[in-house]
């Protein structure tokens, strides 16, 4: 009986890891062998080379960060905001997509074709709080604006190194989310 290959998708999450770790110049195959225990040559059998890897790591990251979180929006129900929250909460607080999304918003700073990709995530991405923020607010500009600031929000949030006294990072976002999700003010039907 022959020797019990790594699974390709061993590969690709160690791939994500590596990534999330230490940005594209960590995910090297020799570096990514060593860490599963395995030597490279059963990296081949699944990838031509490590742009193959890449790519592949490219479209799990894409399924789990918009296909998988609608779909777990979707089961877990709720009104318009508790969908864009939930969303959210999944995508840029969640312990394995956002270090994954940080690193590919870094490396896609320097590679055209990550970009579009990430473009074409963050459209979907925020055509999902567009969807939801219209169901109470019936001004495109505002609505545009209010999932941008979303947006801003839940991405920069990471970035950003200030302090806010008296309260918590935490507390902050939450309600600038409670601002950016609730009615305008003297306008009670959106």
């Amino acid at each position: 009986m022959g020797a019990l290959r790594t699974p390709r998708e061993k590969w690709v999450e160690e791939g994500l890891r590596a990534l999330a770790a230490g940005g594209v110049e960590a995910v090297r195959i020799e570096a990514l062998a060593k860490a599963l225990g395995v030597t490279k040559g059963g990296f081949y059998g699944y990838f031509a080379d490590r742009d193959a890897l890449m790519a592949e790591m490219l479209d799990t990251w894409e399924r789990e960060s918009v296909d998988d979180v609608i779909d777990q929006v979707e089961r877990e129900g709720g009104d318009a905001r508790d969908k864009v929250r939930l969303a959210g909460q999944l995508t840029f607080s969640s312990d394995r997509l956002l270090p994954i999304d940080l690193a590919i918003r870094d490396w896609a700073r320097r590679d055209p074709t990550v970009a579009e990709r990430l473009r074409r995530v963050d459209n979907q991405r925020i055509q999902l709080a567009r969807d939801a923020i219209g169901t109470f607010c019936d001004n495109p500009d505002e609505v545009e604006a209010r999932a941008m600031l979303a947006f801003c929000a839940a991405i920069g949030s990471h970035f950003l190194a200030a302090d806010h006294p008296g309260t918590t990072r935490a507390a902050v976002i939450a309600r600038a989310a409670d601002i950016i999700l609730d009615l305008p003010h003297g306008n009670p039907g959106g």
